[in-house]
């Protein structure tokens, strides 16, 4: 059972990221084409914030694998 759980919480985890990162690239995306001039600084933002959004699912994950690791 301790298996299962763990992934799903892997799961939920990868798909949450990948919901975030594609929020991310889709704001910057619109935000380019209202405003051309703005690329470079909302593509720095997207850098910042693609990796923060992901390090939340990795870090769920590794709650996932300590809790597996304790059953």
């Amino acid at each position: 059972m301790e298996l299962l759980g763990a992934g799903i919480a892997a799961g939920l985890a990868a798909v949450g990221g990948a919901i975030a990162v594609a929020l991310i690239v889709s704001a910057t995306l619109q935000g380019v084409t209202r405003q051309p001039e703005l690329k470079g600084t909302l593509q720095t933002l997207m850098f910042i914030g693609v990796p923060l959004a992901e390090a939340v699912p990795i870090i769920a994950i590794v709650i996932s694998f300590l809790l597996l690791a304790q059953g």
